[in-house]
């Protein structure tokens, strides 16, 4: 008999390779098998051992020959693959994508991807997923102060966390001959000048509306400037390239923009340079090469718009359809990712990781899903009115996910242990999941004494039930409290209007803190919830928490939300 566990790991490492033409990372795949089969989790160690041959298999195999084996294996998998997605409501139509799109989505490597990253990334995925065509990653990263070499790969994880279906990923730190080819030959065109004036003289100029001496050079005098701009000559600030525009632009900022710089330190952790092209050329030189033909972003970036019309239109490009979108405002988080650098190294925070912050491997390892950021994202949609982001949202499209597989367990905050008067011994069973009684139940074996939440028990009426348990009443003796048990009749509980409060066995407990974003809570919680490491259970009247790990005899749980 073939071993059920492998195969389950095999098809689900097969879908995974095929969606993202990728091999997956093992933990990816254990946790979308023990999500989608519970009844494997008892078997989580062996399943991690498993993973390594079933990967190598899996990486010996072609892409056709994944898709092969995908679709004599699980055929229902491959056809939901194929289906676009569909969504309850629909973006806008984009003008002029009857015959498919080229989007991008182009961050800058300076850290991790967050929130406000997540609109653009989604947007862009669901207008391809529409239309049909092609989805580049772009890393953007002509901007030496701005890049941090860690974050090359924190963004490429970003992007496979997120689901996104990119079939193309180009680093502009690997295309500086084509903006140099191209500045070349917008001087050789009269579209821009080389500038050696210094920036306040230049800044005063054009305030004034005046041309600065540069202006009339001739076209080899600018060429012998370009090519000791390239050599090395100049030091920071001596040179700089700039655009041809109206020096009577009614805003100064559109007047001769600046398309090249001369940068020497910082050292680029990819390419010895000296000159580097600034966003607005290499962004319109880029999207020209690359073919794209839709570019969504927010309003804040129309002035860059406006600037790049100039370089298409020198070059006689045909200019994108652009669509601007408002702003976004997230309460309660950090999105700043110089902010958040200063408090990773200042020790505020623990990682980009950290709960409180609004990187999208924050939301992660709090257990909120994938699926949820995108239905969130995609909700509010394209709009050019300014908008706050909605957390409630946000969890309720999660709560959609994780509610039909989390496992239900107790978590008591701030125990206080005492005993139970005149109760017999009594083995609670409480079902894992409330609406599925095939995954069975958990057993709390009572014995005389019980943990519960002491913010409880300081409230608590004259009568508490003891859930899945039986009834107690409770009384005060100055700050101590004496528990007596009461019978096992439900209705008794709901007649003395008793509050239904969880418990645990004080002889089964394991000691557990729950970090939420307010700071750590101390507790205990049942045994079996340590068996399942980065998955998403529910502490019954706490909320939903993500497993993250178990250290000796303490167990780390991330709270998510109610």
């Amino acid at each position: 008999m073939p071993d059920e566990l492998r195969e389950a790991l095999f098809i689900f490492a097969l879908q995974n390779a095929v969606k993202h033409k990728s091999l997956p990372k093992a933990g990816t795949v254990i946790g979308m098998v023990m999500g989608k089969h519970p009844e494997f989790r008892s078997r989580a160690k062996e399943a991690t051992t498993v993973m390594n041959s079933v990967l190598t298999e899996v990486s010996a195999l072609s892409s056709a020959e994944r898709e092969e084996r995908l679709a004599a294996l699980a055929p229902g998998l491959m056809e939901e693959m194929a289906k676009p997605r569909v969504h309850a409501r629909e973006l806008p139509s984009l003008e002029k994508a009857e015959h498919g799109v080229v989007m991008r989505f182009a961050p800058n490597p300076s850290g991790p991807l967050h929130l406000g990253h997540a609109r653009a990334a989604v947007l862009n995925d669901v207008y391809v997923q529409r239309y049909g065509g092609k989805y580049i990653l772009r890393i953007e990263d002509t901007d030496p102060k701005r890049v941090d070499p860690e974050a090359y790969t924190m963004v490429r994880e970003d992007i496979e966390w997120l689901g996104l279906t990119i079939h193309d990923v180009v680093y502009q730190s690997d295309r500086f001959d084509l903006y140099y080819r191209y500045g070349r030959e917008l001087i050789e065109r009269g579209g821009a000048y080389v500038c050696t004036c210094e920036n306040e003289q230049f800044r005063q100029l054009k305030l004034a509306r005046q041309a600065c001496p540069c202006r009339g050079l001739t076209l080899d005098e600018n060429l012998a400037l370009w090519e000791r701009m390239l050599a090395g000559e100049f030091y920071e600030g001596e040179a700089s390239v700039r655009v041809r525009t109206e020096l009577e632009h009614p805003d100064p900022a559109m007047r001769d923009f600046p398309a090249f710089r001369i940068l020497h330190t910082p050292l680029h952790p990819r390419i010895e340079a000296c000159v580097y092209p600034l966003m607005n050329f290499s962004v319109a030189v880029d999207d020209h090469l690359l073919g794209v033909t839709h570019v969504i972003r927010g309003k804040d970036h129309i002035a860059n718009t406006r600037r790049q019309r100039y370089i298409y239109d020198y070059f006689g490009w045909p200019v994108p359809v652009y669509r601007h979108y408002g702003r976004m405002g997230i309460e309660g988080v950090i999105l700043s990712t110089s902010q958040m650098r200063e408090g990773i190294q200042s020790g505020i925070y623990r990682g980009w990781d950290d709960i409180r912050l609004g990187t999208l491997r924050a939301l992660a390892r709090r257990g909120i899903q994938p699926g949820a950021v995108r239905a969130a994202v995609f909700d509010i949609g394209i709009g050019d009115t300014d908008i706050s982001f909605s957390w409630d949202n946000l969890y309720a499209h999660n709560r959609s996910i994780v509610d039909p597989i989390a496992d239900r367990y107790f978590f008591v905050p701030d125990p206080v242990c005492l005993k139970v008067r005149d109760a017999p011994v009594h083995t609670a069973r409480a079902l894992i999941h409330p609406n599925d009684v095939n995954r069975g139940t958990r057993t709390l074996p009572f014995l005389g004494e019980v943990l519960i939440p002491r913010e409880e028990l300081g409230k608590a009426p004259d009568m508490i039930r003891l859930k899945d348990l039986f009834n107690v009443r409770v009384a005060a003796s100055g700050e101590e409290y004496v528990l007596t048990y009461a019978g096992e009749d439900m209705a008794d509980a709901r007649a003395a209007k008793a509050p239904v409060i969880q418990w645990l066995p004080a002889e089964l407990a394991l000691p557990a803190i729950l970090e939420t974003q307010d700071g750590p809570v101390i507790g205990v919680c049942e045994p079996a919830a340590g068996a399942l490491q980065g998955n998403v259970v529910q502490f019954e009247r706490v909320g939903f928490a993500r497993i993250d790990r178990v250290e000796p005899q303490e167990l780390i749980a991330y709270f998510c939300h109610r």
